[in-house]
């Protein structure tokens, strides 16, 4: 028996090994492309199914080499992200395979980053919005902020400014606070970026983008979370949404690659304003003078016999808006480098782009580099960075809302006054200072720093179990300079200088535990939970000089006087959060998440918040009563709801506070700065979507279709109370806001055939914002222009209503609320606001063999513009010499009978109180609706028998045009500036003053693989 045992045993043990040995290995070698374009498909997985052997994914040619244990015949599983999974048989290994991979039109079959988890469109039960690479590349501008402008449903995206670096205007779904900010949360590599701008020196309204310090060129995916359940999980920071960025990265056993892009080009402005010119402004003030009732005889401009000016028609007029204006010259060379081995992959990138601005003295400059790694030190554990740093340099000068800036002194000088005095010196007039004093002398730049890191790792616990950690900065100095010499009115009379220099800096902890089990054939569960752990510190510096010993001695060591200040400020927050996704038979979905945050800006008995989210799916096309319905490839609905906080208020805003720098009886004291409210709580935005998406036809169409209700109680608000608490306001939680909206996506594949194709999408949004309920109306924006009202939606304007013009009398009726017959404050009310009924993009893309061709239009519909430019400038002689004329003011009354919206030029008051032109009224509001042709882009790639024997794998040569037309009945230069930009957190939209337009761009560039 013993021996009967030991042989079983040893036939055991080796015949396994026997058969081993006796096993053919065999090696098959093959090419994977894709179908449409020819093209190798990078990193194609493929996998023997009936062998154990793993393994392998295609190359940088997209050839693969696979060593298998079997004999023929046998199978090949090929999948790819994006296209159609394939079985492949093997019948011999004498030649090459060669396989064709098809594009998954199925939108439902893509994957999805929301950050803490991947998860199948199919199972996604949020609303989300992905933007790819080759969609930000063709427009031309500084920052990926402005190249996803109308890209994203229910995205609002404006420049505020023409000039290069500046700031963007922002908004998902909304506007959701009034104090506590609006921004959307930037997530880079799973890095919070801090959006917040660190400029300390006010240049009349305008600020910087911070965004703009990130290389678009980087970028290889964006996502765009919008409803409650996608953001949820973000807690305090997710109320306004948040954007996931994702960078490129190298691929596992990837041939390096090298790709090297050279841009130049140059941009101009498209439209300027029509100024009226010399003669005319004398014409005007002329009829002014004498409508005033002041002796005709005696009008200022008349013969020079006669004591006076010159006759109208003498006069000359000068053009400054061509001194300060030029065509602008850019560039921008990037090249990178990826690839990797059998544990390593690699991306290093870096750029270099120049920017001048279409006005001058204002010009962007950034250098950037950034290496993302991945390494897996074992099967079980790995590790990832990414790091990038960038430096930029500006020049900036005063523009906007400010009287001795530089588009002051172009664009709102009289055209009838000579810049130069009759010894050839610069003219000086006012409050303006002289066009050519300003660009020769301005000297004010500003540099930044911005390194952002992140370092994780990742544990295989088990099969479906994974754990990882990471810890993240995000470390941010700005420095500032500006001198004003003596030539400048405001560097009199020894020179005035002023440095600020401010640091900001985030330390992010993460640790988080995933878990993805397919429980059987037709269930599948996904879990995470998670911790988060995040420190923010500010600090800055700012010293002023004045009195210097000449021009030539700029530094503050050499100012007689000088005053200094410091300031820092710090905050944290702590988080927990975890979710659940369960998906039956591939047909329903739910999901749920909670996030709990605690706030340092908070009291104690208020610091935590709680935000809970939940959603479901349905995927109806797997249903019998439509899976054989053919033309429908796939068809979802989905709904959710969740709850959102905000903490975006000054770090110690419950405190009360105490601060140094008093004097009491000639000693040193304290004074009592802020008072304490121990109540403060969250802001929270409770929001529920419900929605429809799927794909038609075999997936040549493709749509989404959104309704959500956003409420936000609970508003952060610093609320006035009375004067004699020795306090002006205090942080309070008052007040509620909605957002009531919709959004629709289509994308569809018009005509798909080997040569030729046609694609297009299109998106269209409506949101309604409405403040529910807020204590006390109250002004933004120091003219009281924009006003803040129960039953009105943000960004309201109060004004007066200009009735008509009275055809005898040429004076301008106002409405007279009030019924006293006078026109007071009392009689303003609201006569617009700045929100955009309609916002959309359109975007055509055309191949022919290596042609590609694609158009970009972008629309805003229904938004107001309150043109300040008007408001100066159709003064009617109010405002006197110095101060021009828009050519409009031409069509002001001038005779009984006349039928005109502008009145007759005066300067005194009329009979009832008001002025004709001196009272901000609903006259100089306008629709600011517009249609842009935002992008032209056209492209020739050189064919492959050409460029492989160049040695380069892709050669193309293209050109983009940026901002080529405009469509608008708006008459300034611009319909989406906004002149206070910077004004309390962004309160203030659609106010257009003295802001230089988004110019035209034309960018030749050519783009080099190796």
């Amino acid at each position: 028996m013993n021996n009967i045992l030991k042989r079983y045993l040893l036939l055991a043990i080796f015949l396994p090994i026997a058969s081993l040995l006796q096993a053919k290995i065999i090696t098959i070698n093959g090419h994977v492309s894709d179908a449409k374009s020819g093209e190798a498909l990078i990193g194609v997985a493929i996998e023997a199914k009936q062998a154990n052997d793993r393994g392998v994914v295609t190359d940088y040619n997209g050839n693969f080499t696979l060593k298998v244990n079997r004999e023929l015949p046998l199978v090949l599983n090929v999948s790819y992200v994006g296209y159609r999974s394939q079985e492949v048989d093997v019948y011999s290994i004498e030649d090459p395979i060669s396989i064709e991979l098809s594009e998954d039109l199925n939108i439902l079959k893509e994957v999805v980053v929301l950050g803490y988890t991947r998860i199948k469109r199919q199972n996604l039960t949020g609303a989300v919005t992905s933007v790819r690479a080759k969609d930000l590349s063709s427009t031309a501008a500084s920052s990926f902020s402005e190249k996803i402008q109308g890209q994203a449903s229910g995205l609002i995206v404006s420049g505020t400014s023409g000039n290069p670096g500046s700031s963007v205007f922002v908004r998902l779904r909304g506007t959701t606070s009034i104090n506590a900010g609006n921004e959307p949360l930037y997530i880079i590599d799973g890095v919070p970026f801090n959006a917040q701008p660190l400029q300390s020196i006010s240049v009349g309204g305008q600020t910087i983008n911070p965004l703009s310090d990130i290389n678009p060129n980087d970028i290889e995916n964006v996502e765009v979370l919008k409803d409650a359940n996608s953001t949820a999980v973000y807690g305090a920071r997710g109320a306004n949404g948040v954007i996931l960025i994702t960078t490129k990265r190298g691929g596992k056993q990837q041939k390096t690659k090298v790709a090297l892009n050279a841009e130049i080009g140059f941009a101009k402005a498209a439209k300027l304003w029509d100024l009226a010119s010399g003669p005319e402004t004398a014409q005007i003030l002329n009829e002014a003078w004498i409508n005033d009732g002041k002796n005709p005889s005696l009008i200022p401009y008349r013969s020079s016999a006669s004591g006076g000016l010159g006759t109208p028609e003498e006069q000359q007029t000068y053009d400054r808006q061509s001194v300060a204006f030029r065509t602008a010259a850019q560039h921008n060379i990037s090249l990178s480098i990826n690839g990797g081995g059998d544990r390593t992959s690699f991306y290093v990138g870096g750029e270099i782009t120049n920017q001048e601005a279409i006005l001058k003295t204002q010009d962007f400059s950034r250098y950037s580099f950034r290496i993302n790694l991945d390494h897996d030190i074992s099967n079980k554990v790995s590790i990832g960075t990414s790091n990038s740093i960038s430096f930029t340099r500006r020049s900036l000068s005063r523009t906007a809302d400010s009287p001795k800036g530089i588009l002051q002194a172009s664009v709102h000088h009289s055209t009838l006054l000579n810049p130069f005095n009759e010894d050839g010196s610069y003219a000086r007039y006012g409050i303006f200072d002289n066009i050519y004093s300003i660009i020769e002398n301005s000297d004010h730049h500003a540099y930044g720093i911005r390194d952002v890191n992140n370092l994780n790792v990742t544990w295989k616990i088990a099969k479906g179990l994974q754990f990882k950690s990471s810890a993240s900065v995000d470390y941010n100095t700005y420095r500032e300079k500006r001198y004003f010499n003596t030539n400048l009115s405001d560097g009199q009379p020894n020179g005035n200088a002023e440095e600020a220099n401010t640091t900001n800096y985030t330390f992010t902890l993460e640790q988080l535990l995933n878990y993805n089990k397919d429980i059987n054939k037709n269930q599948s569960v996904a879990l995470f939970f998670g911790n988060s752990v995040q420190y923010t510190g500010i600090r800055s510096q700012d010293i002023t000089g004045s009195g210097f010993p000449s021009n030539e001695f700029k530094e503050m060591s050499s100012a007689a006087i000088t005053t200094a200040s410091t300031s820092s400020s710090s905050s944290s927050l702590v988080s927990w959060f975890g979710g659940v996704n369960y998906s039956l038979f591939d047909r329903y979905s739910i999901d749920a998440n909670l996030r709990a945050d605690a706030s340092s800006r908070f009291g104690s008995d208020n610091r935590w918040g709680y935000f809970p989210s939940v959603g479901a799916s349905w995927t109806l096309s797997k249903e019998n009563f439509l899976k054989n319905i053919h033309s429908i490839e796939a068809l979802k609905l989905k709904a959710s709801i969740g709850w959102t906080g905000n903490q975006s208020i000054d770090d110690f805003a419950s405190l009360g506070l105490w601060s140094g720098g008093g004097v009491y009886d000639d000693a040193a004291g304290t004074l009592h700065s802020q008072l304490a409210n121990p109540d403060l709580k969250w802001e929270t935005t409770r929001q529920w979507n419900v929605g429809v998406e799927g794909s038609l036809f075999k997936g040549r169409l493709s749509f989404e279709l959104n309704y959500y209700n956003k409420y936000t109680y609970n508003l952060l608000l610093a609320t006035p109370i009375p004067g004699k608490t020795g306090f002006s306001s205090t942080y309070s939680n008052v007040g509620e806001m909605s957002n009531i909206g919709y959004e629709l996506q289509i994308n569809s594949q018009n005509i798909i055939t080997k040569n030729f194709e046609w694609s297009s999408s299109f998106n269209i949004s409506h949101n309604e914002n409405k403040i529910e309920k807020l204590p006390v109306s109250f002004s933004q924006y120091n003219r009281e222009w924009v006003r803040l009202e129960e039953g009105q939606p943000m960004y309201s304007f109060w004004l007066y209503k200009q009735e008509y013009v009275d055809p005898e009398t040429g004076n301008a009726v106002y409405a007279d609320l009030k019924k006293d017959g006078k026109i007071t404050v009392a009689d303003r009310e609201i006569c617009g606001n700045a929100w955009p009924k309609f916002t959309g993009g359109l975007k055509n893309t055309f191949t022919y063999k290596g042609i590609d061709l694609s158009l970009f239009l972008y629309f805003s519909i229904g938004n107001d513009v309150f043109n300040m430019n008007r408001f100066f400038q159709e003064h009617g002689g109010m405002r006197g010499t110095n101060w021009g004329l828009l050519k409009s003011q031409m069509r002001r009354w001038t005779k009984p009978g006349d039928i005109t919206d502008i009145p007759k030029a005066s300067t005194l008051p009329n009979a009832d109180g008001s002025y004709n032109n001196g009272f901000a009224s609903s006259r100089f509001l306008e629709d600011g609706s517009f249609l842009r042709l935002r992008n032209v882009s056209l492209g020739y790639t050189i064919p492959k028998n050409i460029t492989t024997k160049l040695n380069v794998e892709r050669l193309r040569f293209y050109v983009n045009a940026t901002n080529l037309l405009t469509f608008t009945n708006y008459s300034g230069a611009d319909p989406e500036g906004n002149t206070a930009a910077d004004y309390s957190r962004g309160t203030v939209q659609g106010l257009d003053f003295a802001i230089p337009p988004q110019p035209r761009q034309v960018i030749f560039g050519v783009n080099v693989e190796f």
